[in-house]
């Protein structure tokens, strides 16, 4: 026995190595059968194995140049770390971008700039730019609303971010002015932190939901009347991430807290299906539409992402026919978002922002609806010139979710759907996301969208406007191919943006009540 053990005790390190080495060798060849590669290439296939586990760092780290990587590349994930900073977010030696690429934005700047009078609002706050119209003001709802900021937090749900973002992003819209979507995972207390709130729901009427998974009527009304921060409701009908698509919430993250919040059975598996309970067509649509509304006092928008548009003309022709209708509508670009979805639909389902907006306003457009709709745009609009060309097309507010959640510490890792989110903002690991100093974070988020907006309003008024609202489709133009090689957004999509009615900023700065509504 002694023999035995000195053998062991004199075998050096490298000897060590070597005897599991080959332990490893056998295992490969004759024990597992799942992989052909460490089959064939013992011990080294599983160098290929770790080699592509960490490619995308790789990739985003030392291979992938400035302007290549989607769905975000270095230089735009670099202009929102430094806003959210308030760091230096200039860019020095002129652009590193090619201007001439198929779809590169161009804004017409005028002559002679916009120049703000004396005492004007934007001399005393350099980042006040509120939406131009007011929600649910045409179906004279009982509360209207007028976001005080025209960037605002996406549907992003308690569940899928960790309780330390949402928290984070609801302190930063406070401090903001801002606006924040709940998400269709019901309304949480981190939601609840004195920021403004949009509460949205789904398939799943988490939050709202009856015993048999049905929406129910009275618990809105309750929501609504515990919850004064809720100032408007979004009825999901469709996301770009997975547009049709249902999901399921396994019953191993259905915490108690979770639970009580969506108005579920703890441990237990939650469907969420791919259509409504609620509704069955858009008659019933605009029923249940109206019927909140009515219940709530509160504007009822909906959401969608854009494909085919014979349901979409069905809704607007029974909105001029009964003068009903929903108070704004969100539309989702196809090329997806926060959500996990199966690369068949992310990649292939429905159509990306610019497309889908353009069809849907311009089919409300030819019903001379566009006054009465409060539209909002979502889709990688984070970006002052991207925003300029959204309010062109005729956006009246944007909302940002990765654009949001890269303001809170997010590095675009994606790996959102596998609980292990590095910077703790996509995942309920109680470690990852104690690295989240949510005071700082909602700071950042808040800085974010001041800088976003101080910078909107000098390319505004550089193209010699006010307010983003004033922008025309002739003020922007795309690079389309070769042939023809760029023409304004009007010629592009084919139709000019109804004119929004504005007087001035100084308006909207001293209006302080609409119906018992506080505008910031």
């Amino acid at each position: 026995m002694d023999a035995f053990l000195n053998f062991f005790t004199n075998i050096s390190w490298w000897m060590w190595i070597l005897i599991i080495l080959v332990l490893i060798a056998i295992r490969d060849i004759f024990v597992q059968k799942a992989h052909t590669i460490s089959h064939n290439f013992p011990i080294v296939g599983h160098i290929r194995y770790m080699l592509e586990s960490i490619g995308p760092e790789m990739r985003q780290y030392f291979v992938a140049n400035n302007r290549e990587e989607l769905p975000f590349n270095r230089i735009e994930r670099g202009w929102i770390y430094a806003s959210a900073k308030k760091e230096n977010n200039y860019e020095g030696f002129g652009t590193d971008r090619d201007i001439y690429a198929h779809q590169h934005i161009f804004i017409k700047n005028q002559m002679m700039a916009y120049k703000p009078s004396e005492n004007h609002p934007n001399l005393k706050d350099n980042t006040f730019i509120p939406c131009a119209k007011i929600i649910g003001a045409y179906n004279k709802r009982k509360k209207p609303f007028r976001p005080a900021s025209i960037i605002n937090v996406s549907a992003m749900s308690f569940g899928s971010l960790s309780a330390a973002a949402v928290e984070a992003m609801n302190k930063g819209v406070l401090k903001s002015n801002a606006y924040h979507n709940t998400g269709e995972g019901g309304l949480s207390p981190y939601h609840k932190q004195g920021g403004d709130v949009v509460f949205h729901f789904g398939t799943g009427y988490f939050g709202v939901r009856s015993n048999d998974g049905n929406f129910s009527m009275q618990k809105m009304k309750d929501l609504v009347e515990n919850n004064p921060c809720i100032k408007a409701i979004e009825i999901k009908l469709s996301q770009g991430a997975k547009p049709g698509k249902g999901g399921v919430l396994p019953g191993s993250k259905i915490t108690p807290e979770l639970a009580e919040i969506r108005g579920v059975e703890v441990g237990k598996d939650v469907l969420s299906p791919s259509t409504h309970k609620a509704f069955n067509n858009v008659p019933e649509l605009l029923q249940l539409i109206e019927d909140i509304a009515n219940e709530t006092g509160l504007p009822v928008g909906i959401k969608g992402a854009i494909g085919k548009l014979d349901q979409w003309e069905e809704l607007a022709d029974l909105m001029l026919k009964t003068g009903k209708g929903p108070d704004f509508i969100t539309v989702d670009g196809g090329e997806g978002g926060t959500g996990a979805a199966p690369p068949s639909f992310a990649d292939h389902v429905s159509l990306p922002w610019t497309y889908g907006f353009s069809s849907l306003y311009k089919l409300f457009l030819s019903k001379e609806l566009t006054n009465r709709i409060v539209f909002i745009g979502s889709g990688k609009l984070g970006f002052p010139a991207k925003a300029a060309m959204a309010f062109a097309m005729g956006v009246d507010c944007i909302n940002v979710a990765r654009e949001a959640m890269m303001s809170i510490g997010c590095i675009q890792a994606q790996i959102c759907h596998t609980n292990r989110c590095p910077a703790g903002v996509a995942t309920q690991s109680k470690w990852l996301q104690n690295g989240i100093n949510v005071p700082l974070k909602s700071d950042r988020l808040a800085q974010y969208f001041k800088s976003f907006r101080k910078e909107f309003i000098e390319i505004t008024n550089a193209s010699g406007y006010e307010h983003p609202c004033q922008y025309t489709m002739d003020d922007i133009q795309v690079n389309i191919d070769d042939n023809e090689l760029n023409r304004s957004l009007a010629s592009t999509y084919g139709y000019n943006k109804t004119k929004v009615k504005f007087n001035s900023m100084q308006e909207l700065y001293d209006c302080k009540y609409l119906g018992g509504n506080k505008l910031n």
